[in-house]
C-alpha cells in the first residue's frame, strides 16, 4: 500500500506541475533597447490619480435630484480635458490594474503561482524609466512598483496595513490620509531646497494610490451613502491636489493629470471577472500634452452609457487599460515601459502631428523589439528543421513597414504612418502569443501520454489482484523480454538527447521520459492484458456495453428509499444556488444553526434514555456543544449588527469566535467511539464553526450533507449481502476501533466500484457545493467579520480553507464509516479513486484556460487541481477522518471503555 501510495503521489504531483509548464508560463522578456519619441514632450511632470474600485457609471452619472457626485471632474470633462472609458482586463484585481496602468501589459498569467500577489518575473514600468517618482497610498501597491524599480528615484509614503479594515467607521479616512499627506509634503517642499530642486526638475510622476473607494464598496456595496459619499470625497481631495500643484508651480502649464481607476466592482461588492461594471473604469485626462473637451452632435457606441450620463455632446475617448502606460511617457518624454503592449491613443494628444507619428513609431518598435527577442529565443532553442516561423510578420515584411512608416512620415504623410504603425503593433502581438505557445502541444501529449499509460497500470494492478486471468498463459509468455527492457532504454535516450541538444529546462525531460516507465510497466503486465481481452471476448457483446455504459455514467439503482431520494434532491439544489452576486442573509446562518439545536435535542432524549455509566459524561458534552451553537448564533447575529451601525468587530465576539474554533478540534475527540455518537459529535462541532463562517444559504449545506452521509451508511450496510463479510452488524451497535484487522479485508466486488464513485462524487460535491474557492467572486469577505475584519489576506485565506475544508471532513469520516461497516479494502480503493480522478484530470486537462476572468482562469484551474490532488488529498483527508474518529480523549481522568 505505501509503494503505490508513493508512486501515486510523485507521478501526480508531476502531472499537477505540468499545467504551470504548458498554460501558465511567463510571457515577459528580456534584452530590449529602450524606446523614446525622439522630439521634445509637451509636459515635464504627470500626476496620476487611481481611485480603486472606482466604476465608471457610478462616477459619471448624476444622482436622483440631476447633480452630479463629481463636480469637479464634471468641469474637467466639460471644459480642460479628455474623458472616456478605460476597459481593463480580466482578473480585475488590484494588483492586475495598477500593472497595466503603469507597466503597459496585463496581468503575467505566471503570476496565479503566487496568488496574483507578486510578480515572478521581473518587468520594466514607467516609474523605473523617470527620474523621480514620489507615491502616496497602500502598502500593497507602492511596494510593488518600489521594490522592482532601479535606483533610488522612488519615494513612497503609505498607511500602516492595519488601517485597512473593512469594519471601520470611516474608509473615507483612507483617500483622505493622501491628500492631507501630498499637501503637507508640497508645503514643506518649500523649505527644502533638494526636494524643491528635485521637484523642479523633468520626467517625474506624482502617484496617488485612493483606496477609500474600494475599502468602501466590498464592505457596504457600491450603491451604498459610504461608497457614492467616499466618489463625493475623492473630487474635493482632487481639486484641492490640482490647485495645491497649480500654486507650487506657478501654473506653468507643465503638468498633466490623469484620473482612473484598477478595475470597477459588481453590484454585490466583489471583483475579478469580467463583468462591464468590472471592467468600465473612468479615464480623464487634462493639462500639458491633452486635448480640450470638443464637441459633437453625435457619438455611436454599443451601449446607452452617454444618454444616461448626460454626456452625449462631449466627445468620448475609450481606451484600453494596458494603453495609459504609452500615453503617460509620450507626455513626460521617457521611454516606452519594456514589456508594454499598450497602443499610444493618439487622439487624445494634443500635439502636432510630427510628434503624435514619431510616438506611434516608436510604440511600434517598442513592441516589435519583444516580438523579435521572443522569435531569436525559440529559434535559438529549437533544431533548424524543426522550427516553423510566424509566417505573418516575416524579416523582409517587418522591414517593409518600418520603411514605409518612416517614409510616410518624412512625406508628412502622418496619418497613413499612424496608420501602418498599429497594423504592425496588431501583427506582432499576434505573434509575441504564437511564440509563447509554441511547445505547448509538445507537452500536452507526453502529459496525455503519461495519464493514459499510469490509468492503464493502476487498472491492471486492480485486475491482477482480484482475478487469476494468467491461468491459461504459459510461463515462457509470463516473463518479460529483454528486448522490451532494451527498447525502452534506446528511446529514452534518444529523448534524452534530442531534449539536450534544444537546451529545453530540465522540467521537460520529466514530462518526455516519465512515460516511458509507466508504459513499460503496462507492457510487462501483458499476460493480463492477454487474459482480460480474452476474458472480454467471452461476454456476449450487449452485455459488454451495459456493462460498460453503468460505469461510465456512473449510475446503479441502491434502493427505492425516500430518505434517500429525499436528501439527494435537497442536496442537488445547493449548486444551483448563485455562487457570486448573493447578498448576506444572516437569518437562514441562525435557521441552521436552530436545526442544529433541535437535532441536539432528539440526540440528548436518546441519551437520557440509555441507562450505563457513562450517560452523564456523554450528557455533558453534548450539553457544551448546544452551548458553542448557541454561542455562535449569538455572535454571527451580534456582529452582524454591530458592522450594520459602523461599530467594528466587538472584542467579545472575535474572542469567542476564536475559543469556539479552537474547541471544535477537542470536541469530537471526547465522544464516544460508537459509529452513530460519534459522527453526530463532529457534525455539531463542525456546524459551530461553519455558522460563523457563513453569510447565507452555505450554513445549510454541511447538514444537508450530513443528512445523506448517515442515509448513505445505513443503506451501504444494510443492502450488504450476508455472503460478503464474516460477521454483519447493525449500525448502532459498530464501533470505530484504529487497529482494523486486515484479515478481514475481503475481495473486490462490483459494488465496490460504485462506492469508490460515490466517495468521488460526494467530495465533488463537497468542493463545489456552495462555490469555489478558485474563483475570487464567490470569495467573500464578510465570511470571516467574526474572526477579523482588518485586511489580512494570509489568515483569510487560512479561515475560508478551512470552511472549505469541513464538509470534505464530514464526507470522509462517512466512508470511514462505510469502510468499516462494509469492510471495504483500502489498497482497492486506492487505486479505483486513481482512475477515476485521472479520467476526470484527462478531461479537465483540455479545458484549462490561460486566458479570460479569473473566475475562468481559477475554475479551470481548480477543476484540474481537484482531481489531480485527489491522491494527495485522500492521504490527508484520510489521516483527518481517522483523527476525528478513532481517537478518544480522557475526561477528568477516566479510562476509555467500550459497550459490549
Amino acid at each position: 500500500m505505501l509503494l503505490y501510495t508513493i508512486l501515486g503521489l510523485l507521478i501526480h504531483l508531476v502531472f499537477f506541475a505540468s499545467i504551470f509548464d504548458i498554460y501558465f508560463t511567463s510571457p515577459l522578456v528580456h534584452g530590449m533597447t529602450p524606446q523614446f519619441t525622439p522630439l521634445p514632450p509637451p509636459a515635464k511632470r504627470l500626476v496620476l490619480f487611481v481611485a480603486d474600485g472606482l466604476r465608471a457609471d457610478k462616477l459619471y452619472e448624476l444622482d436622483e435630484n440631476g447633480n452630479t457626485r463629481a463636480p469637479f471632474i464634471r468641469n474637467i470633462i466639460m471644459h480642460e480635458g479628455s474623458w472616456g472609458i478605460s476597459h481593463t482586463r480580466v482578473p480585475t484585481e488590484s494588483r492586475p490594474g495598477h500593472v497595466a496602468l503603469i507597466a503597459g501589459f496585463y496581468e503575467d498569467v505566471s503570476a496565479v503561482a503566487k496568488g496574483w500577489k507578486e510578480n515572478p518575473v521581473e518587468f520594466d514600468s514607467l516609474i523605473n524609466e523617470t527620474r523621480h517618482t514620489w507615491c502616496w497610498g497602500s502598502p500593497d501597491i507602492l511596494a510593488m512598483f518600489a521594490k522592482g524599480a532601479s535606483g533610488n528615484h522612488v519615494f513612497a509614503y503609505n498607511y500602516e496595513a492595519y488601517s485597512e479594515d473593512f469594519g471601520a467607521q470611516d474608509a473615507t479616512k483612507l483617500d483622505t490620509w493622501v491628500f492631507d499627506n501630498v499637501k503637507e509634503f508640497f508645503h514643506a517642499a518649500r523649505n527644502n531646497q533638494s526636494l524643491f530642486s528635485k521637484l523642479n526638475e523633468d520626467k517625474i510622476v506624482f502617484f496617488l494610490h485612493l483606496l477609500g473607494i474600494d475599502t468602501n464598496g466590498h464592505a457596504h456595496r457600491p450603491s451604498s451613502r459610504e461608497y457614492l459619499n467616499n466618489i463625493k470625497i475623492v473630487d474635493e481631495g482632487l481639486k484641492e491636489i490640482v490647485s495645491t500643484l497649480k500654486d507650487f508651480y506657478g501654473n506653468d502649464g507643465k503638468t498633466a493629470f490623469i484620473f482612473t481607476a484598477d478595475h470597477g466592482m459588481t453590484d454585490w461588492g466583489s471583483h475579478g471577472a469580467g463583468h462591464p461594471l468590472e471592467t468600465c473604469t473612468p479615464f480623464v485626462t487634462w493639462g500639458a500634452g491633452i486635448k480640450y473637451p470638443q464637441k459633437v452632435l453625435a457619438q455611436k457606441f454599443d451601449d446607452t452609457y452617454l444618454q444616461e450620463w448626460k454626456l452625449e455632446n462631449w466627445k468620448r475617448q475609450d481606451v484600453n487599460q494596458a494603453d495609459v502606460a504609452p500615453l503617460m511617457a509620450a507626455l513626460i518624454g521617457v521611454p516606452f515601459p519594456l514589456n508594454s503592449v499598450g497602443t499610444l491613443p493618439v487622439d487624445i494628444l494634443n500635439s502636432t502631428d510630427l510628434f503624435k507619428a514619431e510616438s506611434m513609431f516608436t510604440n511600434a518598435v517598442q513592441i516589435l523589439e519583444q516580438f523579435k527577442v521572443k522569435m531569436a529565443q525559440k529559434k535559438e532553442a529549437t533544431l533548424p528543421f524543426l522550427f516553423t516561423p510566424f509566417n505573418s510578420l516575416s524579416d523582409s515584411k517587418q522591414i517593409n513597414i518600418l520603411r514605409k512608416a518612416r517614409s510616410y512620415i518624412k512625406q508628412k504623410k502622418y496619418d497613413e504612418a499612424v496608420s501602418l504603425c498599429k497594423e504592425l503593433i496588431n501583427l506582432a502581438l499576434k505573434g509575441l502569443s504564437y511564440y509563447h505557445t509554441y511547445d505547448r502541444f509538445f507537452l500536452a501529449f507526453n502529459v496525455v501520454l503519461g495519464f493514459v499509460g499510469w490509468t492503464s497500470y493502476a487498472s491492471l494492478l486492480i485486475i491482477k489482484s482480484h482475478c487469476n486471468l494468467t491461468r491459461g498463459v504459459s510461463k515462457e509468455v509470463k516473463k518479460p523480454s529483454h528486448l522490451l527492457s532494451c527498447s525502452f532504454i534506446a528511446v529514452g535516450v534518444l529523448l534524452a538527447l534530442f531534449l539536450l541538444i534544444q537546451a529545453c529546462p530540465w522540467t521537460y525531460y520529466i514530462y518526455c521520459l516519465l512515460p516511458l516507465p509507466v508504459w513499460y510497466a503496462v507492457l510487462r503486465e501483458f499476460p493480463v492484458i492477454q487474459g482480460l481481452v480474452t476474458l472480454l471476448l467471452t461476454f456476449p457483446p450487449s452485455h459488454f456495453v451495459g456493462y460498460l455504459l453503468l460505469f461510465i455514467l456512473g449510475v446503479e439503482v441502491l434502493s427505492t428509499s425516500l430518505s434517500w431520494i429525499f436528501f439527494c434532491l435537497l442536496l442537488a439544489v445547493f449548486p444551483l444556488m448563485p455562487v457570486v452576486g448573493r447578498k448576506p442573509n444572516i437569518f437562514l446562518v441562525v435557521g441552521a444553526g436552530l436545526l442544529v439545536l433541535l437535532l441536539s435535542l432528539f440526540v440528548v432524549t436518546s441519551v437520557l434514555k440509555r441507562k450505563d455509566s457513562l450517560v452523564s459524561e456523554e450528557l455533558v458534552l453534548h450539553l457544551l456543544q448546544m452551548l458553542s451553537t448557541v454561542l455562535s448564533i449569538c455572535v454571527v447575529y451580534g456582529t452582524h449588527n454591530s458592522l450594520l451601525k459602523k461599530q467594528g468587530l466587538p472584542l467579545i465576539n472575535q474572542v469567542v469566535s476564536w475559543i469556539i474554533l479552537a474547541s471544535s478540534f477537542v470536541m469530537p475527540l471526547l465522544s464516544p467511539l460508537i459509529l452513530f455518537d460519534r459522527l453526530f459529535s463532529i457534525l455539531v462541532s463542525s456546524m459551530s464553526t461553519y455558522l460563523l463562517l457563513s453569510t447565507g444559504y452555505e450554513a445549510l449545506f454541511p447538514l444537508v450533507l450530513s443528512c445523506l452521509m448517515f442515509v448513505w451508511i445505513h443503506m451501504e450496510q444494510e443492502t450488504l449481502p450476508q455472503s460478503v463479510v464474516f460477521c454483519k452488524q447493525k449500525v448502532s451497535s459498530i464501533q470505530f476501533t484504529y487497529n482494523t484487522d486486515i484479515t478481514q479485508f475481503r475481495d473486490l466486488y462490483l459494488d465496490d466500484i460504485r462506492r469508490a464513485f460515490f466517495l468521488v462524487f460526494f467530495l465533488m460535491t463537497a468542493f463545489f457545493g456552495t462555490g469555489n474557492i478558485a474563483s475570487i467572486n464567490s470569495f467573500d469577505l464578510a465570511s470571516v467579520y467574526c474572526f477579523l475584519t482588518v485586511f489580512s489576506p494570509y489568515m483569510m485565506g487560512a479561515l475560508m480553507m478551512w470552511k472549505i475544508l469541513i464538509p470534505f471532513a464530514l464526507v470522509m469520516c462517512a466512508f470511514e464509516a462505510v469502510q468499516l461497516t462494509t469492510q471495504l479494502s483500502s489498497k482497492s480503493l486506492f487505486l479505483m479513486v486513481i482512475n477515476i480522478s485521472d479520467i476526470m484530470a484527462l478531461h479537465f486537462f483540455f479545458l484549462i484556460k490561460d486566458y479570460g476572468s479569473w473566475l475562468d482562469i481559477g475554475t479551470s484551474i481548480s477543476h484540474y487541481v481537484i482531481v489531480m490532488s485527489m491522491t494527495i488529498f485522500l492521504v490527508f483527508l484520510n489521516g483527518l477522518a481517522q483523527m476525528l474518529t478513532t481517537k478518544k480523549l480522557k475526561l477528568c481522568g477516566r479510562p476509555k471503555s467500550h459497550l459490549t
